[in-house]
């Protein structure tokens, strides 16, 4: 089972607001998902991001991949950071 981080779309007509989801990749944009990581209001001023970071940095370990515009939201959350941090082994000088 392929695993994305993508955005769900909620909100009335012309007044969307977004979830960040972890959905698996043949589902449907709005249908099921696995967990609600945070929201992102792109029409407030300005634009809101709240995004649970430790549970964005776990799946994002355990594989999942997120989309363009999800990976964009977690560098400015500071999630992006925080998994690649994680990632990189510590480098020793001799």
């Amino acid at each position: 089972m392929a695993v994305k981080l993508r955005l769900m779309r909620m909100g009335k007509k012309k007044q969307p607001t977004y979830r960040v989801v972890v959905a698996d990749t043949t589902s449907p944009r709005d249908g099921r998902f696995i967990e609600v990581l945070g929201t992102y209001e792109p029409r407030a001023e300005p634009s809101v991001v709240k995004i649970d970071n430790d549970r964005a940095v776990d799946w994002l370990a355990r594989g999942a991949r997120p989309t363009e515009r999800v990976q964009k939201l977690l560098q400015i959350s500071g999630a992006w950071e925080a998994y690649t941090a994680s990632r990189t082994p510590m480098r020793t000088t001799p």
